[in-house]
């Protein structure tokens, strides 16, 4: 069953942001993923897409939303994953006038945040040093493959790339020996992690900008994002000098600490310390590796993990995963299902957090979508409105924030300096 937004859409409570304005000339992942983030806590998101086309993920499907007659629509799920709280502004970045339109909206503008190749945009006139002197309050977020300097910043940078190049996919899959090979994360992590990073950072240029009125640059690149979040095997790595390897679901230094298979499915056993594996021993009715000096610290378990974990994997099959599960969350000790995203929607705690809600839509009547995971006791996320469809927004936002007229704004579209959303073509 789907769940209803925390914040009612009509009336939602103040974000931590609200009144804030971001504009958004990011498209795909990371970008849209930081912006999304701001316009949960209740920014102003005004998304600048192509004319005719939009963000190039709109097109990145199936599945895309059906209609109210269970017709394909042109929103793909993984636009949809990125892009509520926004409103789609059409402008043609590539012509004179469209350069001016976004130039005066980023003078009125809190944030910008952009993830084009590294120059684009000063050719453009839209870099941060030529739209700071319009306005020098203006925190410029540029997201990129690779930053703005060294000698890979002119490459274009996508989350796969990223993956293999930061390191993560040498250590993801399981080992030559075992038939495996090294395997990239199911959904963009390097995009997602870049864009949370940019996120935070925004925040911090934020309470800099309260303190001093300043705006600055915010360089961020998924590359480095990639590499920081390799966390204990990097440092690992860096403190031995030993390359680590693909150990599939294993853990590089807890045992046991993976994936055990049951009589009919496999299970999760997360022993964390010396205690939890005594318990895990009882239940397995083996106390005797518990007192076994090679298995009896996790160190020595790490050491002889070739020993033990083969007769763990004797013990577990003789139960499914449900009694295994059952039987150690009663002693205490960490352990879990390997849920497929059915399981994972279906399940109680997830519904209770309310992480699949349920927001209006134009073409299909309502989409089910992710919730936010932030939870904000005074100022909570609010859920205002579904993804855009394409322009759906220009003749709004524009008239709102530049004062355009009506006869201006037909102009533009006439010209193709602008696309209006099929309710502003209908008005037009």
């Amino acid at each position: 069953m789907s769940q209803s937004s925390p914040t009612s859409q009509s009336s939602p409570a103040p974000g931590a942001l609200s009144g804030l304005v971001v504009l958004d000339l990011s498209r795909i992942l990371a970008g849209p993923t930081c912006t999304q983030i701001l316009g949960d806590l209740g920014a102003e998101v005004i998304k600048i897409e192509r004319p005719g086309k939009g963000d190039d993920t709109r097109g990145w499907g199936p599945p895309f939303l059906k209609d109210r007659d269970g017709r394909e629509t042109s929103e793909s799920a993984y636009y949809l994953s990125s892009n509520r709280n926004k409103a789609s502004v059409a402008i043609d970045l590539a012509s004179a006038d469209g350069q001016k339109l976004i130039a005066d909206l980023a003078e009125k503008a809190d944030i910008l945040v952009e993830n084009f190749k590294v120059g684009d945009l000063k050719r453009r006139g839209l870099d941060h040093d030529t739209l700071k002197s319009r306005n020098p309050s203006l925190i410029y977020c540029s997201i990129s493959g690779f930053g703005q300097t060294g000698p890979y910043a002119q490459r274009a940078g996508y989350d796969f790339l990223i993956q293999g190049m930061g390191g993560i996919m040498s250590l993801t899959g399981f080992a030559d020996e075992d038939g495996g090979t090294e395997t990239k994360c199911g959904t963009g992590i390097a995009d997602v992690m870049c864009g949370m990073y940019a996120a935070v950072s925004i925040l911090a240029a934020l309470n800099h900008r309260n303190a001093t009125g300043e705006g600055q640059h915010i360089d961020i690149s998924l590359l480095d994002a990639q590499v920081s979040w390799l966390i204990n095997q990097g440092v690992g790595y860096l403190v031995s000098g030993e390359v680590p390897g693909r150990r599939g679901n294993a853990h590089p230094t807890i045992v046991p600490y993976e994936t055990f298979p049951g009589s009919d499915t496999s299970f999760i056993l997360a022993v964390g310390n010396d205690t939890q594996f005594e318990k895990f021993c009882a239940v397995a009715e083996a106390p005797e590796l518990a007192a076994d000096p090679l298995y009896a610290k996790n160190a020595d378990r790490v050491r002889n993990r070739a020993q033990l974990i083969p007769i763990l994997r004797r013990l577990t099959i003789e139960k499914t995963a449900a009694e295994w599960i059952a039987a150690l969350e009663a002693a205490g000790v960490p352990c879990g299902p390997v849920n497929d995203l059915a399981q994972v929607f279906a399940n109680p705690q997830v519904q209770a957090r309310q992480m699949r809600i349920t927001l209006p839509h134009p073409s299909s009547g309502a989409v089910d979508l992710i919730g936010s995971p932030i939870n904000l006791e005074k100022t909570p996320v609010a859920y205002r409105s579904a993804p855009p469809l394409l322009g759906a927004d220009t003749a709004g936002v524009l008239t709102r924030h530049l004062g355009l007229s009506p006869e201006t704004l037909a102009e533009l579209a006439a010209n193709g300096i602008l696309g209006l959303g099929p309710q502003e073509q209908e008005n037009s």
